[in-house]
């Protein structure tokens, strides 16, 4: 399984109002005012002590490379077939053998595969789909990038053969068609701000985070502008807006093998989407309900029917800044500087949280998953 990448620079609130609660039983369900957004919950299980803690078997990591390349911030990294690519604040896009022997015998100079000519907005969130790859930017966009393949042979005595891939941007998310579609009705156009419209095709802030669904038919970007799209892959046109879907900036969003969608906010909630209707279902910590949220605006060309939202978890006490999902567990990075892990029910509508991370001392920007042995991996401000 390849690496499951997030952001590395997420929108966090540093000054969110103390939110008011009451005393209440974990045997009792703690209901918010049915003007909120999010749907009613149980507090989270109590925060327990990092797990790392409990065992005295300490793993110790060795440093095999270094890479290096890049002349500004780099900001978002991708795995892909034999290849890493990683992504800077100056719209770069470098490719680096992901074989750490081979990039030890590697000078790294010729590397640069691609770069976003007239403009220089940072490079948010990358994914590769079969010979394309989507990268999200600061400057509301989704570019397109073809991978095409040449065979280069060097100038040594066994002529070996080298495969040589160049980068060829075929398209920006929205396209001008999908654009120009949208701009003669009416009901296309939605307020993005006071006195000011734009068509719902259009994210209007960063582009913050990108998930492939598994078939890989269909995008999803998450964005600052508090929204999530749903692009078909195949004609790159934009089948879904759902506005309003947290109350602040959605910093990452990932799709379960199951076709769930968990997107991540600084309003501290992890929400929970899916397609079909199911009736509520509860375990001892997290109620979930599935229902269309009357504050979530969805614009949908899809025939099935606008995303639903089914459920929130709570419990981190800052902005939420990575996702990764994994079958039915799920693991969430906080600016609080903590992991949580997240099981969902075999009813697939009841969650809980099975233990809090904690031992960063700053905020996890990065999680990444394995399959074989189950375990999260973390990466943080603080080198750790």
């Amino acid at each position: 399984m390849g690496l499951l990448q997030c952001p590395l620079c997420c929108y966090s609130q540093n000054h969110q109002q103390h939110e008011k609660t009451e005393p209440h039983s974990h045997d009792h369900i703690h209901s918010e005012s049915s003007t909120s957004s999010s749907i009613s919950s149980q507090p989270s299980l109590p925060s327990v002590p990092s797990l790392s803690s409990q065992q005295s078997q300490t793993t110790h990591h060795k440093l095999l490379t270094t890479i290096n390349g890049h002349s500004s911030p780099i900001f978002s990294l991708t795995l892909h077939s034999k290849f890493l690519y990683s992504g800077s604040s100056n719209s770069e896009i470098r490719r680096f053998d992901k074989d750490p022997f081979a990039l030890q015998s590697s000078n790294n100079t010729n590397n640069l595969v691609s770069i976003s000519h007239g403009s220089k907005s940072t490079i948010k969130s990358m994914i590769v789909v079969n010979d394309m790859l989507f990268s999200a930017h600061q400057d509301h966009k989704i570019r397109v990038w073809k991978i095409e393949t040449t065979t280069k042979i060097t100038a040594t005595s066994d002529s070996t053969n080298h495969d040589q891939r160049l980068f060829k941007c075929i398209a920006t998310l929205p396209t001008f068609n999908d654009r120009f579609s949208k701009l003669f009705s009416s009901k296309n156009y939605v307020e993005v701000r006071r006195h000011k419209k734009c068509t719902w095709v259009n994210h209007v802030d960063a582009v913050s985070s990108l998930a492939i669904s598994k078939d890989g038919f269909f995008l999803y970007s998450a964005s600052w502008d508090r929204t999530f799209k749903i692009w078909r892959v195949s004609d790159f046109k934009c089948l879904e807006s759902v506005k309003n879907a947290h109350e602040d900036a959605i910093n990452a969003i990932v799709v379960s093998s199951d076709g769930i969608v968990y997107t991540g906010s600084a309003d501290k909630k992890i929400k929970i989407w899916k397609k079909k209707n199911h009736e509520g279902a509860c375990d001892r910590s997290i109620l979930v309900w599935e229902k269309i949220d009357n504050n979530v605006e969805n614009c949908s060309e899809l025939g099935q029917g606008p995303m639903n939202l089914v459920g929130a978890l709570r419990g981190h006490t800052k902005a939420i800044l990575c996702l990764v999902a994994m079958d039915n567990l799920v693991c969430s990075g906080s600016a609080d500087n903590s992991v949580r892990i997240w099981k969902r029910g075999i009813d697939e509508k009841s969650y809980s949280c099975l233990a809090v991370l904690q031992g960063h001392r700053k905020p996890v920007k990065c999680l990444a998953m394995i399959d074989d042995s189950k375990r999260g991996k973390n990466g943080g401000d603080d080198d750790d």
